[in-house]
């Protein structure tokens, strides 16, 4: 029989050597607090609730159902939030929502790494699959087969790519993606916080040009951006792109950390 694990006693362990070997001054232990859920937005196709529910997602936490609605009505939106909060639901169900119910739909994600990419097809994977439903994902990178590009071009309704390949592959062949471009309703960015310094400079005129694109096939995608937790991401994003700056909504907890920083504080 397998031995139960006194995890709060591992966890001083880690602590104590910690402050042994680091001599840190103070650590701060935060009591836990009771999530804020929230139903399933109204207009979420009862086929990808059913399947939610079924993965054990049963509701929602609150800044994932009011960023999907933000998204939903059409609303450009940075979804801020700490690590493993739930945020890639923010962009999934919005847009897997709009391609169940028009097929025709395209969506283009931006992960800065490759790996982010991959794990983000698994994600994907895990809903689709069980919707029984031919919503095509491809990855779109350097190792991609040359038979499968064309593939990707005429057929993919989500393309995840990095930018990279986008600067590279997708927008001077633009005429090849005409299906693409003309059909294109969301544009997912994730991880904005690395977009800074001169990298980020660099990706300010790749979505700028994307924009032209976009402009040129009379495509108006909406743009859903996610990010950690940053003081500024309003003005991150202004920087990045100037075309989505003009209305563009925040879904935040971060206001919970710098809550809890300020009580901190005080005391």
């Amino acid at each position: 029989m397998r031995k139960s694990i006194d995890t709060r006693a591992i966890v001083e362990e880690i602590l104590e050597d910690f402050e042994n070997r680091f001599k840190v001054s103070h650590i701060e232990r935060i009591s836990k607090r009771e999530a804020k859920l929230s139903p399933f937005p109204k207009k979420i196709n009862p086929k990808l609730i059913n399947v939610l529910i079924k993965s054990g997602i049963k509701s929602l936490y609150s800044h994932q159902a009011q960023a999907i609605k933000e998204i939903l009505n059409k609303r450009n939106t940075i979804v801020v939030t700490p690590t493993a909060s739930g945020k890639t639901l923010c962009y999934n169900i919005p847009v897997l929502n709009s391609i169940i119910e028009d097929s025709d739909i395209r969506a283009l994600y931006l992960f800065p790494t490759k790996a982010l990419s991959q794990d983000q097809v698994k994600a994907l994977e895990r809903l689709i699959i069980p919707l029984g439903i031919d919503i095509k994902t491809y990855t779109y990178d350097g190792d991609t087969p040359t038979s499968v590009r064309k593939r990707l071009r005429t057929y993919g309704n989500i393309i995840i790519t990095n930018p990279d390949m986008l600067h590279i592959g997708i927008l001077p062949h633009h005429t090849r993606w005409l299906g693409f471009f003309t059909k294109l309703k969301y544009v997912v960015i994730d991880e904005i916080h690395t977009y800074r310094g001169l990298f980020g400079s660099h990706m300010a005129n790749l979505i700028n040009r994307l924009d032209r694109i976009c402009k040129f096939y009379n495509s108006d995608p909406i743009y859903i951006c996610s990010s950690a937790t940053i003081a500024n991401p309003k003005e991150l994003v202004e920087k990045l792109d100037r075309v989505i700056s003009g209305e563009i909504s925040i879904e935040m907890v971060a206001y919970d950390i710098e809550k809890i920083e300020k009580e901190h504080l005080k005391s």
